[in-house]
């Protein structure tokens, strides 16, 4: 089962414009608040209009501007999760897992409802309303819902930010299990990277309306088209680029000059590397053999559970401005090893980890 998307709808500021394919491979719809995310969703669900376009969902046309064909959503077999779950207040679980299922006999759409609470670990809940439920538990019944009609395509909107970060993690693992066993395509609407990261194979990265970025999530986290998809995608080191020669680059924000493993090409701009990919080594840039390492000295940190972010100067000591070249990002284990060391220390940027953009 395909889906094919060929849309233009005009907002307020700027028009949405798409043209891609979905197949039975999740895709992570990747962009920051207001690029056209949940409008792209609501397009293709039929709850609302684009100014002009084509949708094609396997071998029904769910909309053609040019021929006026307009199914309406009850009819176009796709299910949606909302971000708030919309949940009928008035019914029970049971009845609104199974309010698309009218059409059928009494007996069979109570299996189905029943089948697919099961499905996502909610049979329990079957009685209940939703004001007596979690977080999580009004997802969970959410998802049900959406499943039960057994819909061709599947869009979900920022299905995990309203959950608190237990039952996120428990609704990240309810999604991929239902990601592995469901045949058709599967839109996941979100703003976080490290969510569309685990739950997407591929990657659609949206900037006001239009595809910034599309392909496969190693792809687009490793080497990024442009400076705009290398900071949507959360990379925090950019600078400006200069060629040197073949294999290597100036890099101008930074003060050093790198050496790539890929060949530099002509367009080179601007050269990045991702915080978790810059390493520590005990190696000096005198040392014979030492490649793309530096000396530098720590401004300041930030920390979480787990991680500490560096904010690092290189070639010389901070001032009184505060200001960093580097960020960099470790986990506390490795922290605990080299914090106590003298400074400066040296970090390494390797030419594998590397990416160069365009200008």
């Amino acid at each position: 089962m395909a889906l094919q998307v060929d849309i233009e709808k005009r907002l307020a500021g700027f028009t949405l414009d798409l043209s891609f394919a979905a197949d039975d491979v999740p895709l992570g719809i990747l962009g920051p608040s207001g690029s056209g995310k949940t409008m792209l969703l609501r397009c293709i669900a039929g709850l609302e209009d684009p100014t002009h376009g084509r949708i094609v969902l396997g071998n029904h046309t769910l909309l053609d501007t040019e021929h006026d064909v307009r199914v309406p959503a009850r009819r176009r077999r796709v299910g949606m999760l909302f971000q708030h779950y919309a949940l009928f207040p008035h019914q029970s679980v049971a009845e609104n897992v199974g309010f698309g299922l009218g059409q059928l006999p009494r007996a069979e759409r109570d299996r189905r409802v029943r089948f697919m609470l099961n499905q996502v670990h909610a049979a329990e809940l079957e009685p209940r309303y939703p004001r007596q439920l979690s977080g999580g538990e009004q997802q969970r019944v959410a998802l049900a819902r959406a499943l039960a009609s057994e819909p061709e395509a599947l869009l979900l909107d920022e299905p995990l930010s309203a959950l608190d970060t237990h039952l996120r993690s428990q609704m990240e693992a309810q999604l991929q299990e239902t990601f592995l066993s469901y045949r058709g395509p599967a839109l996941l609407v979100t703003h976080n990277i490290e969510e569309a990261y685990r739950l997407s194979a591929r990657l659609l990265v949206l900037s006001r309306g239009r595809i910034a970025a599309m392909g496969p999530r190693e792809e687009i986290f490793r080497r990024p088209p442009s400076v705009e998809v290398a900071l949507l995608t959360g990379c925090k080191n950019i600078s400006q680029a200069r060629a040197v020669s073949d294999r290597s680059v100036e890099a101008v924000d930074w003060g050093c000059r790198l050496r790539l493993a890929q060949a530099v090409p002509p367009s080179v701009g601007h050269i990045g590397i991702r915080a978790h990919h810059i390493d520590f080594t005990e190696y000096s840039d005198r040392d014979p053999g030492a490649e793309n390492v530096f000396p530098c000295w720590l401004v300041s940190t930030s920390e979480t559970p787990f991680r500490i972010t560096l904010y690092l100067r290189l070639h010389k000591p901070p001032d009184e401005s505060g200001g960093h070249d580097l960020q960099a990002e470790v986990f506390k284990q490795k922290w605990e090893k080299f914090s106590a060391r003298p400074l400066p220390w040296h970090v390494e940027l390797s030419p594998e980890s590397l990416f160069v953009m365009p200008k």
